[in-house]
């Protein structure tokens, strides 16, 4: 199964800009892409990201041994956006340069251990976690009864499209950006 996700082009601007907002006292800020999927006709699946939700400043706790922390009350807003608007949520992130990013190990370790959660309010959705860069994207999608698995395109829908492929990224070390 191949994963797609589409933004349009406004929203991944949108999204960008607001991660890039200093905080009082966090290295980096946090958010949520709230999304509708659906299957495409040969069985994989199409992620639309449609609205971005970003993390409260209150609802960040004050730990400097990560980038930035979200307390509870962060999960708990998102997982009832999950939940009344029956929606796929995708823990969004900034690594501020260009080309390809990568999920940091605490990236890894930590998505791991929320994700799954959101199967608590909307077990027949996946949810999953996304980084940005300045003009690429990366991210892990885990779909019950599919499990766990990286996104294998990025598209940013608007004038030009632009298409990010982690597959070819990964067998060229380049991303691979084709404006469609």
């Amino acid at each position: 199964m191949t994963i797609t996700f589409k933004i349009t082009r406004r929203l991944f601007a949108a999204v960008q800009t607001d991660l890039l907002r200093r905080h009082a006292f966090a290295a980096e800020r946090v958010g949520w892409l709230i999304c509708r999927v659906g299957d495409a006709f040969d069985g994989n699946l199409i992620v639309l990201a449609h609205e971005y939700e970003p993390v409260a400043d209150a609802d960040y706790l004050d730990d400097p041994s990560v980038g930035a922390m979200m307390g509870p009350a962060a999960i708990r807003k998102a997982l009832q956006i999950a939940l009344s608007q029956r929606a796929s949520m995708f823990h969004v992130h900034l690594h501020d340069h260009c080309s390809f990013p990568r999920f940091s190990a605490t990236d890894v370790r930590e998505t791991s251990k929320f994700v799954p959660d959101f199967w608590n309010v909307r077990p027949e959705l996946p949810h999953g976690a996304v980084v940005l860069s300045r003009d690429a994207a990366c991210g892990r999608c885990w779909y019950p009864g599919r499990g766990q698995q990286a996104i294998g395109e990025f598209v940013i829908v608007g004038a030009p499209q632009v298409r990010v492929s982690e597959a070819y990224e990964k067998q060229t070390r380049s991303p691979k950006l084709s404006q469609a």
